[in-house]
Formats: C-alpha cells, sequence, structure tokens
C-alpha cells in the first residue's frame, strides 16, 4: 500500500483506541467454550453428554453440513491472522506491537478461537459427524494459505480479510442457524449459535465504524477499494477448503447453504445494500472522475447481481444431492 495510506492508519490509531478497542471484552468478563458444554469433572459428565447426543439426533444432515463449515472456516484463524498481520496497516512486527491496530487482530482472533474450539467439541460429543474428516479440512485449509489482497483494497483489510459482518457470516452460526436448530429441538445448540453470532456482531461493529472513519478521511481512495472489492466479489476465507475427496467443497456446501435459507447470493446483495446505505455512498461528493465511475458502480450493482441471483436461485433448489464426507458420506 503506498506510504499515504499507511499514514491515514496511523493518523487514526488515537481514534481507533477509543472507539474500536472497547468494543473488545477482558477475557475474564468472557464466555468460553466449557460454559456451554458437559463438566467432565463432574459425577454427572457421562449423563450430559447422554442428553447432549439426544438433543442433536433430530437435527438435519444439511444443518450438520453448515455447523461442520462453520468449525473449518473458524478453526483457519491462524490463517486469518497472518494475512491480516502481513498487511502494511496492521503490520505487527515484533508479533507483541503495542499499536491499537496489532493489539486489535490479536484480541479479535482470540474471540473468534473460542467459536471453533465450542463447535468442534459439541459436534464431537454429539457422535453426528465425522470428526476425523472435519479434522483434515481444517488441515487442508490452514495449509492451502489465503488469496492475498490487492494494495488498494488492504485499506478495506478489515472488512475483507476477516470475512464478518452482521449478515456477511457466510458457513458462519448466525441467527439464521440458531433458528434452524432451534426448530429442531436444540435449544442449548441455537444459544451456542446465538452466543457466537453475538460476538461476531460486535466485530462488525467496528468493521463498520473503520469504514465509515475513511470514508471521512479520504472518500474518493475509499470508494474506489470498495469498488475494487465488489468487482472481484469477496472470497471468503474457506473457499481453498478440501477434505482429501471434494474438488468443490466450497461451492457444494455454499449450495446447501443456500437452500436451506443459512446464507444465498441474496443476503450477499442485503449486505452490500447494507453497507452503501450504511456508509452513504450515493450521497459522497467531491469525488474523481474515477471515484465517481466507482461509486456509480457500486450504487448499481445490487440491482444487477439481483436480476441474476433471482434466477440462480432456482436452480440451486433443483440442484441434486451429493456426499458428504462430514457426514460419513451421506448425500444432502
Amino acid at each position: 500500500m503506498p506510504p499515504e495510506k499507511v499514514e491515514i492508519f496511523k493518523y487514526m490509531e488515537d481514534w481507533a483506541s477509543e472507539n474500536i478497542l472497547t468494543l473488545l471484552k477482558p477475557v475474564e468478563k468472557s464466555w468460553q467454550p466449557q460454559d456451554f458444554l458437559p463438566d467432565p469433572a463432574s459425577n454427572g459428565f457421562l449423563e450430559q453428554v447422554k442428553e447432549l447426543r439426544a438433543r442433536t439426533m433430530e437435527i438435519p444432515d444439511d444443518i450438520l453440513i453448515i455447523l461442520a463449515a462453520s468449525i473449518v472456516t473458524e478453526e483457519a484463524l491462524p490463517t486469518y491472522q497472518s494475512r491480516v498481520n502481513a498487511s502494511d496497516v496492521f503490520c505487527d512486527e515484533t508479533g507483541i506491537d503495542s499499536t491499537p491496530w496489532a493489539i486489535w487482530t490479536r484480541s479479535w482472533s482470540a474471540e473468534e478461537n473460542r467459536h471453533g474450539d465450542l463447535l468442534n467439541k459439541y459436534l464431537y460429543l454429539s457422535g453426528r459427524v465425522d470428526t476425523r474428516q472435519i479434522e483434515k479440512t481444517i488441515q487442508y485449509l490452514i495449509g492451502s494459505g489465503m488469496v492475498r489482497t490487492l494494495a488498494r483494497v488492504q485499506i478495506l483489510t478489515l472488512g475483507s480479510s476477516t470475512h464478518h459482518s452482521k449478515k456477511e457470516q457466510h458457513l458462519s452460526p448466525t441467527g439464521n442457524t440458531a433458528r434452524l436448530v432451534k426448530k429442531h429441538g436444540d435449544i442449548k445448540l441455537a444459544q451456542i449459535c446465538g452466543t457466537i453470532a453475538a460476538d461476531e456482531k460486535r466485530h462488525e461493529s467496528a468493521y463498520t465504524k473503520i469504514v465509515e472513519k475513511l470514508f471521512e478521511l479520504d472518500p474518493n481512495e475509499t470508494i474506489m477499494a470498495f469498488a475494487d472489492v465488489m468487482r472481484r466479489k469477496i472470497s471468503m476465507p474457506g473457499h481453498l477448503m478440501y477434505d482429501g475427496y471434494d474438488q468443490n467443497l466450497f461451492v457444494n456446501v455454499s449450495t446447501v447453504s443456500s437452500r436451506i435459507g443459512a446464507y444465498s447470493a441474496l443476503d450477499y446483495i442485503d449486505v452490500m445494500e447494507h453497507f452503501v446505505d450504511k456508509w452513504k455512498v450515493e450521497k459522497l461528493t467531491g469525488l474523481t472522475s474515477d471515484g465517481k465511475k466507482a461509486q456509480d458502480f457500486v450504487c448499481g450493482l445490487s440491482q444487477r447481481m439481483r436480476k441474476v441471483e433471482g434466477r440462480n436461485e432456482k436452480k440451486v433448489k433443483e440442484m441434486q444431492t451429493i456426499p458428504f464426507s462430514w457426514i460419513f458420506g451421506r448425500k444432502v
């Protein structure tokens, strides 16, 4: 990223300390995975496990696929943190830098780490998924890395590299997933999904505030970065996932997600419209000719995408079922 763009983030450090770091929760006030799991130190541990297994018996395979994919993407956190830290903006040179950006990245990663731990242990105890296949997928994904963000797009690196937002929790436990789980009787798992979604909402608030501030300080460069992101579409961190069998695993999981209403391309469009409105993109003034072109592109994109995706949604629902190794080869 050009030096002047890095300087914007240096200029924002005091602002970040006052507006972003305050969105983190102290460890002593944070929930931990064990709060939602059977207590292995108690005499009733085995009975608690039996109760957990009974609760999960009615959860359909398609929801199990979404939860397993959530585990995979959450457990790949080392990749996300390394990608964010490697950017010019968040460069944590010593690994213990005290800049607000470095503190945020490490603390955000620590908060996120609990999500994968909790879901992993819960589904392991349920016996409903092939844990070894999920573990293989995690190892493959971390080893595959993550597509490098282009220099201009680094200005939006928080939003694009971390993959979370208010609705942009693709393949991650959202309110939709919690609702679907609750419908099938597992109130505890629904609570878990809702708790994780609450964390994501706090994180989304941080990214929204940061980009909002960037629009205030440098609207021209920010709108062009936003347009660059949308032209390429946001590469979800899990798009390189592989389980040793399915070369199109991410696409197939996305199809299941869309089919059951957990997350679809139309939700993606809703997310984009949400941010266009939130950041008042249509009202930006004083832009260069390139900035104005980027503004027009972003503001008109959702309408163009809806025409295409409206037709694609029907095709997705008509697609044949396929086997998933995460559920012992059963078809979904």
